[in-house]
């Protein structure tokens, strides 16, 4: 199994006309995901590359029979296509987008809030992929292979190491979720470790957090209190100075808090193993499964 994306997932991409759209839409289209539409308005009846693409998608929905939504729209129109996404019946939308103004991110989670169906992973996050089945999303699928390591991150570059780390020890993943790194994520550490949990394919779930936020303690409570499947953990940032941002909107130390120590100290008391690099990380993933 797998969670979120899957061989039943039916994508349509927002944006897919312009240059990144186009890009990454036919490579999720060539890894085997089921890319059914394209939106961009005014450009309906076009096609990229055999993908249909339509004015609204609403249309996508009810003449492609979308189900899930790619943002790869420019930051200011981001917030409003992910509404419409929802508001057309799409349960799963990834933004990809970066960028996209706090108040605007503010206004989406507050929108969102009222419709528990609707999952939003993202915004500025590198998509999902469950290997051998699904990407939907800019990450190198081709790194990776199917297995039962979940993988959930903060960062997708780090996300693209640790799991090629486990692939050359011959580890696969169930699927590999990125959340993003801005100060307003649709989904959390804890959204994503819950379907982990559920999930009878994934045996070990490995997390990838930062600096910044409380996401990661708020994390190790729950791991502690509902999660029966060994979890690891590595933290970016340990050499960040305070006050200054680092990479993501959301990663910034502010006085004590949210720092690399003190979000792995806070992990390591719940039982958590934390790696100092995502190497170690992947050689504690290793031990575990080999146990």
């Amino acid at each position: 199994m797998s969670v979120l994306v899957d061989n039943d997932t039916r994508l349509v991409v927002t944006g897919i006309t312009g240059r990144e759209g186009t890009f990454h839409a036919t490579n999720n289209k060539r890894y085997g995901t089921q890319v059914v539409a394209g939106v961009t308005p005014g450009k309906g009846g076009q096609d990229v590359e055999g993908i249909p693409v339509f004015n609204t998608i609403a249309d996508s929905v009810d003449k492609a029979g979308a189900n899930t939504a790619m943002i790869f729209v420019p930051p200011r129109f981001a917030a409003d296509s992910i509404l419409e996404a929802a508001d057309a019946g799409i349960r799963l939308i990834i933004a990809i987008t970066e960028g996209i103004p706090a108040h605007d991110e503010l206004r989406v989670y507050t929108q969102l809030r009222r419709n528990p169906d609707v999952r939003l992973v993202g915004p500025n996050c590198p998509g999902i992929l469950s290997p051998g089945k699904a990407s939907v999303g800019i990450i190198p699928a081709s790194f990776f292979k199917p297995g039962n390591v979940g993988v959930v991150s903060r960062s997708g570059t780090l996300t693209y190491q640790i799991g090629n780390e486990l692939a050359q020890r011959g580890f696969g993943n169930s699927s590999i979720v990125g959340i993003g790194g801005d100060p307003v994520p649709g989904s959390s550490f804890i959204d994503i470790i819950e379907l982990f949990e559920q999930d009878p394919e994934t045996e070990l779930i490995v997390m990838s957090g930062e600096i910044g936020g409380s996401a990661e303690e708020e994390a190790a409570e729950y791991i502690a209190a509902n999660v029966s499947k060994p979890v690891v953990a590595y933290i970016a940032g340990f050499t960040a100075p305070p006050g200054k941002t680092m990479g993501h909107a959301g990663a910034i130390v502010s006085g004590n808090a949210g720092t690399a120590r003190a979000k792995a100290e806070a992990l390591e008391a719940k039982g958590v193993k934390v790696g100092r690099t995502p190497t170690e990380t992947a050689e504690l993933a290793m031990s575990l499964l080999g146990s």
